[in-house]
């Protein structure tokens, strides 16, 4: 069984803000199969489901960003779930909005939310799919800039975006993640 976590912010305020492209892209891989979210004992909100033949859980902690691992290992914990199958889907400054980027290990490269889940899993090993958010321009903090809605013009990058990473998370189920990295990157 394959686990996809999506990382976000709970709440109405931080819905559609960069930081929660994590929560979007869970959001619209659960609509496409018919997928439904409910409250867990693992500080998350959990849908289980099928895609293809492959059974599947979507996560969205609801830790707050910078304690998403806690939410990661007490799925572990509870479920006896292996870190080798899990993907983490998360905002990136250093990619390009519109553009993913998937991994299989790496630092958390500035990112609280991965730096968590790599404290709390013990490992760097982890496939990620990482979704372009740009860096903001100059002056502008990158905490309000993570914390800000995606303009209209982007919209439609962030739409394609999603879609990428839906496509990819999918192939992924049936294929190694260094074929699923070689059809997506680039």
């Amino acid at each position: 069984m394959k686990w996809i976590v999506g990382l976000g912010n709970p709440g109405s305020n931080y819905e559609k803000t960069r930081h929660n492209v994590g929560f979007m892209m869970l959001d619209a891989l659960a609509k496409r199969h018919g997928i439904k979210f409910g409250p867990s004992k693992c500080k998350a909100l959990i849908g289980e489901g099928f895609i293809g033949t492959e059974k599947v859980v979507l996560i969205k902690p609801m830790t707050y960003m910078n304690l998403s691992g806690e939410a990661v290992r007490a799925y572990m914990d509870y479920y006896k779930a292996k870190v080798e199958d899990m993907i983490v889907v998360y905002d990136d400054l250093d990619t390009e909005i519109g553009k993913i980027r998937l991994r299989y290990q790496g630092s958390a490269g500035g990112h609280n939310g991965i730096k968590s889940i790599i404290q709390h899993t013990g490992t760097q090993t982890f496939n990620r799919i990482r979704m372009g958010i740009s860096r903001p321009e100059p002056g502008f903090a990158v905490v309000d800039y993570v914390l800000s809605a995606f303009p209209k013009k982007e919209k439609d990058l962030l739409e394609s975006m999603i879609e990428r990473a839906c496509d990819a998370a999918e192939f992924s189920l049936d294929h190694t993640y260094e074929q699923t990295m070689a059809k997506f990157n680039g």
